[in-house]
């Protein structure tokens, strides 16, 4: 998978935590925006900071798994489908 940090943007505290659980590959954000999947990590100012794009479902559903694990929370997952590009948006809640 693929990710980049968005510029300007402060990392989240839990950020180490997710570079640590997830096999990530630091791309430019172009890139990243153009996998089939795309999952966005906000901070704790409600800023999206991080973008990591899945190439294929099982990548995305590793990374939703992992995601969860360290107690993120997905604000799209009652959502019928993406939104504003995003198919899951984290957050610590």
């Amino acid at each position: 998978m693929k990710t980049v940090l968005l510029e300007g943007k402060k990392p989240a505290k839990y950020d180490r935590q997710i570079v640590a659980n997830i096999l990530l590959d630091a791309a430019p954000e172009a890139e990243v925006r153009q996998e089939k999947m795309l999952i966005g990590l906000r901070n704790e100012a409600g800023e999206i900071y991080r973008l990591i794009g899945a190439a294929r479902p099982n990548n995305f559903m590793n990374a939703v798994e992992e995601l969860t694990d360290i107690g993120l929370e997905d604000e799209l997952s009652d959502a019928d489908g993406p939104q504003d590009g995003y198919d899951a948006i984290f957050s610590a809640g």
